[in-house]
């Protein structure tokens, strides 16, 4: 039987005018041809691992610049059986993507894939000086202990409890208001400015008003920045359009970075002020103080400092707004798991209060709600921001090229059925029958990564999750509108609703 690539091969010479082409150019054209079909498409073709045994689509795959990449790897995965690891070509760029949690762990937990492949967007955004594009060695470690000890650590998440709660309290009064003159409440609206006000208070010490002066520009800096960094950008793929800047991704992000350096800056200028005046008092303050009090010799430039708190500041805002949207949107679907969850809450913390940070360990249900939500909808399905190999590696029986770029498709690890029963139906018993981890020591269930490259801010993540959650169940009953919920996906830098839920919030006392 004749091979698919010789066979593409002829036909394309038979197609054309045997006038239009030299013997070069036709040599040119069968070599391209041949290159073009073959498993894992023309960048793996072209490296020294062609002859590789990873199963993988031809050509060039289109996915990742569309909004439900997720879905159409794990079609292609499943079509080709390749659900363990499968190669695919985006342009000149190499990729591999595992789709079972022994793969995953394989990948997620080598010193092999310690780095990160920074797009352009992130290189621009002064994203390779913070800690998730950081490489791996003294600097990101450094960066590691400073948010571990410092901004992440068990005594800094219980110490912003109080403060957590009084911007949840904010966040219900924001809601009564949307009812009070719309009649609805656009769920995505309230929780985004509470989260992003939770994070300026832990990173900056303060709040502030979204629709004038500063918080305006904020508002505009973190939206601008969420959309740069999950944009397809196809210079990251084809070198030579890189000097064209086709999409204007680099012109866009140049001029946000001198906004972002301003307004981070004149920040960390009001600190140094209140620092030489004596305001500050030692061991506490917000994560500016921590970085300006910080010993000489693990001091941070002032441009590394504006690029780990701009880091911060942006995947801290959207994350947590955007699982918190599903969940409600899940609450509306299901209104008997919504009932549930308040008579668990009712009966732990009562009726004459509101629930408090240390509530939440005593409310099992809520926890398994929201780890059911991570399970269908993770909020980086693709695990957000992939790893980079760097040095050679086998993974499994397969050899993988230095400058690969590996993913682990958490997507379709939750939904699959050989790993979870009934995938695609919302059952928060599961997670009461079985304690399944979500800190990356699992990989059926990773949604915020495993290994050194974890997210460091997950605990801190949950934290708000769980408190907000207990906060918006306690306080209103959540019911459709007459449009309903619409569960439609579409792929950003995260994992979102197609349409934002509005829905209606009902006083429950």
């Amino acid at each position: 039987m004749s091979s698919p690539w010789v066979d593409a091969s002829s036909l394309l010479l038979l197609v054309l005018p045997k006038t239009a082409f030299s013997p070069i150019l036709a040599v040119a054209l069968i070599a391209f041809s041949v290159l073009w079909f073959c498993p894992g498409g023309l960048a793996w073709a072209l490296s020294r691992a062609h002859s590789c045994t990873i199963r993988g689509p031809s050509g060039f795959v289109l996915a990742l610049a569309g909004t439900a990449a997720h879905r159409v790897l794990k079609r292609l995965a499943d079509t080709l059986k390749a659900s363990d690891l499968m190669a695919f070509s985006v342009g000149f760029t190499r990729f591999v993507v595992a789709s079972r949690p022994e793969t995953a762990k394989e990948i997620l937990n080598s010193s092999a894939f310690a780095d990160r492949p920074i797009k352009e967007s992130a290189y621009e955004l002064l994203f390779h000086r913070a800690m998730g594009f950081a490489p791996f060695g003294d600097y990101w470690r450094n960066l590691r202990r400073i948010s571990a000890t410092y901004l992440f650590s068990p005594r800094r998440i219980a110490a912003f409890g109080e403060r957590r709660r009084d911007i949840g309290q904010q966040m219900l009064a924001d809601v009564q208001d949307h009812m009070a003159m719309n009649g609805v409440v656009e769920v995505k609206k309230a929780l985004h400015f509470a989260s992003l006000n939770n994070v300026m208070m832990s990173v900056f010490g303060k709040r502030f008003d979204y629709s004038k002066g500063e918080g305006l520009e904020l508002e505009f800096l973190v939206k601008e920045g969420y959309e740069l960094l999950g944009a397809f950008n196809w210079a990251d793929h084809f070198p030579l359009l890189g000097w064209l800047d086709l999409q204007g991704v680099r012109k866009r992000c140049r001029a946000l970075v001198k906004r972002v350096n301003a307004f981070v800056g004149s920040i960390m200028e009001e600190h140094r002020k209140r620092r030489v005046c004596g305001d500050v008092v030692a061991g506490e303050g917000d994560f500016v103080d921590v970085l300006l009090g910080m010993e000489e010799e693990e001091k941070l430039s002032d441009a590394d400092m504006v690029a780990v708190l701009w880091e911060i500041i942006f995947r801290g805002t959207d994350t947590v707004a955007i699982l918190l949207e599903w969940i409600m949107a899940r609450m509306v679907l299901h209104p008997d798991i919504q009932s549930k969850a308040q008579s668990e809450i009712d009966e732990i913390v009562g009726v004459s209060r509101s629930v408090c940070d240390a509530d939440v360990a005593s409310l099992p249900y809520l926890h398994a709600i929201v780890k059911e939500s991570l399970r269908l909808h993770p909020p980086g399905p693709l695990l957000s921001w992939a790893r980079l190999a760097v040095h050679d590696v086998h993974v499994g029986d397969h050899f993988i090229p230095a400058g690969t770029t590996a993913m682990v498709n958490m997507w379709a690890i939750t939904h699959d059925e050989s790993i979870w029963a009934e995938p695609n139906e919302f059952m928060p018993e599961r997670f009461i029958r079985e304690d399944v981890s979500v800190l990356g020591s699992d990989l059926r269930l990773a949604p915020f990564g495993a290994g050194r490259r974890v997210c460091p801010g997950k605990a801190m993540g949950l934290a708000t999750v769980h408190l907000w959650l207990a906060q918006l169940l306690q306080s209103y009953k959540w019911v459709p509108t007459e449009g309903g919920v619409d569960l439609s996906e579409c792929l950003k830098m995260s994992l979102e609703m197609e349409k934002p839920l509005v829905c209606k919030a009902v006083p429950r006392w």
